[in-house]
């Protein structure tokens, strides 16, 4: 049955969670089609995760192949297809373990990259899965700095080929996901070479193993890179290539190509390129980033609603944790953030929209704006979450760190994606990059887009706020962040100048600004982030409670952040220290109206028990029977303890014997 601390949590919600839910699904028939997916996937036994715990590597390399191949059989067979309306729900009724996603990602970057014969020949195998793809970019010693490669693409006139080698340990290319065991073929990135002339990184489809045997092709060294800190489903791979040599027609075309005489000829832009990596940083956010959240935020808060420990008042019951203050503030900043976030990948969803639209017409001017933001809020929103889940994690006790919590897997997952898909300080460097730029051109009066026309106008001024109610008021707590923000910019931009003028070299000059330029950065994103959270909220219907409590939501996500980073707004006097008492005030008021509506707050994510897989956070909330019962099913309580025979037995007759 129903766990009554839990019950009684859902009998007084503020609004109705079936219409949040619709709402953060964007709309109701949305809901019904995810919930249409998740239905037929949860049913399907081929996607049970309900031994994964307990899984080795192997295991779970194996299971992920497994659920791989029968997608593509249950998606012929539901009728669901890569263009349709359910297409986006599968992954995350998934729930993640399942392999060849950096097929996906060869195959866009052939349709990105290539030339239309190119994608004429190579598509169609990929969708029937004649071939496995993967992505080889990364290695051993360049990740993010993508001219740095060293891996050698040589064209032979004499054979029309191309003639591919890795010359030393550091060019291994050493991390590409299905790589490892599982790829035939790979798009791998060199260094390009014509009548000794370098010209360059450019992609290259390579065949490294025979679709016959599966053996490695000649020339070709790969294998599995070992254990990591999650994704042991992945085969995360490395690759060396001895002399490999493939058809000119293998080198993607679309922007360059190499002539049959050696003529180095290119077209079109190459800025698309930075196109293909925003559109998979926008979807990362939400996939990886913004649902573990929820996840976390889900178990924690159902755990402690019916975890109680120590009496708040003598001759009580003991209390449910959550009625303390300090995990009220443990908690719910995490969950405002989750929402917060969830309508921040909208406005980029929006922006990204929008930038598409305009390259088909081949304007790319909007397109830098699209970089910076893609850019600074992978790395803002992947930092802020994977704290905000270690703060869930640890806001469980003991019970969080037992895998079975479900917390400790979402945690090293999401500690990935701050490194996966750009490197976080150097996205925001060039976040900062863009936004030192516009604050110059809006100083000397120039267009500037929308998003940082603030920087045009930065005006000295004091927070107008007189009592803690003040504080509540969307327009004083925004124009707070935009001071800050415009602050940190228009300080480093001064700084910047000032070190060039007296004679620094830009460079130098512009690695002694860093740690501002990433902290303006970030100050930037998560201004608006406020800002998108208010104007959400002010245009959400005010019937069913909804658009009330997101307005507390989002006064708690602003005052949280002015809370726990007071020195950037105290610093020039604009919030005085009266007023940030003022802060704090409105805060903890708001911990315990917002603590009332925590459970169905996090119902309103709509996650299965299956989805969710943990012990501590299933609907009924049984949190112990379930610990207890899922425990059994350990492989180490399935067997006499090997160590026993072994170990345990001489060591303990041993001593009986001396006795």
């Amino acid at each position: 049955g129903m766990n009554p601390d839990l019950a009684s949590e859902r009998q007084t919600a503020s609004f109705s969670v079936e219409k949040l839910t619709a709402r953060l699904d964007g709309g109701a028939e949305h809901t019904r089609i995810r919930r249409a997916v998740v239905e037929a996937i949860e049913c399907d036994p081929v996607f049970s995760r309900e031994n994964q715990y307990f899984q080795s590597q192997n295991e779970r390399y194996e299971a992920a192949v497994r659920k791989a191949v029968h997608l593509q059989k249950k998606m012929h067979e539901m009728g669901w297809t890569e263009d349709g309306p359910e297409f986006k729900y599968i992954y995350r009724a998934l729930s993640g373990d399942i392999a060849f996603l950096l097929h996906r990602i060869f195959m866009r970057s052939i349709s990105v990259l290539g030339s239309k014969q190119q994608i004429a020949k190579w598509i169609p195998l990929a969708t029937q899965y004649q071939l496995i793809g993967s992505y080889a970019q990364t290695e051993l010693g360049h990740g993010t700095y993508l001219q740095g490669l060293e891996t050698t693409a040589v064209f032979d006139i004499t054979t029309q080929e191309f003639i591919l080698n890795t010359p030393k340990i550091s060019a291994m290319k050493w991390w590409p996901g299905d790589m490892g065991r599982s790829a035939t073929h790979t798009v791998v990135f060199a260094q390009l070479y014509v009548h000794g002339k370098c010209y360059g990184v450019h992609p290259f489809i390579v065949q490294i193993r025979s679709l016959q045997d599966h053996s490695l092709c000649p020339g070709v060294t790969a294998g599995d890179i070992g254990p990591k800190m999650n994704f042991e489903h992945v085969d995360n791979g490395y690759l060396m290539l001895q002399n490999v040599r493939v058809p000119r027609e293998n080198m993607l075309n679309k922007f360059c190509e190499v002539q049959p005489d050696g003529t180095y000829a290119r077209w079109g832009s190459q800025k698309i390129n930075y196109f293909t990596m925003t559109t998979v940083r926008i979807s990362l956010i939400s996939d990886e980033v913004v649902i573990p959240l929820m996840k976390a935020c889900t178990i924690a808060i159902r755990y402690s609603v019916v975890r109680r420990q120590s009496k708040l008042k003598p001759g009580e019951q003991e209390a449910k944790i959550l009625d303390y203050q300090t995990q009220q503030e443990k908690l719910l900043p995490q969950l405002a953030a989750a929402y917060a976030f969830h309508f921040i990948n909208n406005y980029l969803q929006e922006l990204f929209d929008k930038v598409y639209r305009e390259i088909q017409r081949k304007k790319f001017d909007t397109l830098p704006e699209l970089h910076a933001f893609s850019s600074g809020f992978k790395a803002m929103v992947t930092q802020y979450c994977t704290s905000a889940v270690a703060i869930c994690l640890q806001a469980c006790g003991g019970h969080g760190y037992s895998l079975l919590s479900g917390l400790p897997s979402l945690y090293t997952k999401i500690v990935a994606s701050c490194i996966y898909e750009g490197e976080n300080t150097i996205l925001l460097l060039q976040t900062a990059r863009f936004l030192i730029k516009c604050f110059m051109a809006a100083s000397t009066g120039q267009p500037v887009p929308p998003s940082v026309t603030y920087l045009a106008a930065v005006k000295p001024g004091k927070c107008p706020a007189k009592n803690k109610l003040d504080f509540l008021s969307p327009d004083v707590y925004t124009e707070a962040y935009q001071h800050m923000a415009a602050r940190l910019i228009s300080s480093t931009a001064a700084k910047l100048q000032d070190l060039i003028q007296s004679g620094v070299k830009k460079t130098d000059a512009w690695n002694q600004c860093t740690v501002q330029l990433v902290q303006a950065a970030k100050a930037h994103c998560h201004y608006i982030t406020v800002k998108n959270f208010a104007e959400t909220v002010e245009k959400l219907e005010t019937k069913a409670g909804i658009q009330k409590i997101m307005k507390h939501l989002c006064d708690l996500f602003a005052l949280h952040g002015i809370f726990s980073n007071g020195g950037v707004f105290l610093h020039d006097g604009y919030i005085s220290g009266a007023q940030m008492d003022m802060v704090t005030a409105s805060y903890l008021d708001l911990l315990a109206v917002i603590r009332k509506d925590a459970v169905p707050l996090v119902d309103a994510f709509d996650f299965t028990d299956k989805s969710l897989n943990s012990a501590l956070g299933s609907y009924d909330g049984q949190v112990y029977q379930r610990l207890y019962e899922w425990a059994q099913k350990s492989p180490t309580n399935k067997q006499m303890s090997p160590a026993y025979e072994r170990y345990l037995k001489p060591l303990l007759h041993n001593t009986l014997s001396k006795l």
